[in-house]
């Protein structure tokens, strides 16, 4: 026989996964978030070189080239409108493009329309995805959201 107790802390349970659920919804939910740009949460670092958004293959293939070349330190962040975690990821991406702005930082959401074929050839299956250039090389990648790793390694391959 169950006590009484046990249904109190089921309840109880439920109660704070629901208002973690919300609290979480509310606090990152940028399209809640009254700005002149909802479709991007990047309206902070518009102006920022060390920044941007890239919405056609001739643009990803042109910072591409120049993170392989080798003349330009590069972080590639491949999202999506709808993913959660990626919201989640948003405004960690923008404060470590803000904190190294000799790394240029490319946005690319991989369901804009000219870019299917040049995600394709740079292996992306899941979002949120983030390829790190140095020297020329594509020096790591992560997949998912692991903000102390991503930290870390920001850390050590461009301090």
């Amino acid at each position: 026989m169950k006590s009484q107790w046990s249904n109190f802390h089921q309840i109880g349970r439920n109660y704070f996964l629901a208002a973690s659920a919300i609290y979480v919804s509310t606090e990152f939910n940028f399209l809640n978030t009254p700005l002149p740009d909802r479709s991007s949460f990047c309206f902070a670092a518009k102006d920022r070189s060390s920044f941007v958004v890239l919405k056609s293959e001739a643009e990803f293939n042109s910072a591409l080239s120049k993170a392989r070349d080798g003349s330009l330190p590069s972080v590639f962040y491949f999202t999506a409108a709808w993913c959660g975690p990626c919201r989640l990821l948003a405004p960690v991406i923008l404060e470590l493009s803000n904190k190294y702005p000799d790394v240029t930082t490319y946005k690319v959401d991989i369901d804009e329309g000219g870019l299917t074929n040049a995600i394709g050839k740079q292996n992306v299956s899941a979002v949120p995805t983030l390829q790190f250039f140095k020297g020329g090389v594509k020096k790591a990648e992560i997949v998912g959201v692991d903000v102390m790793k991503l930290r870390n390694l920001m850390e050590k391959l461009y301090k």
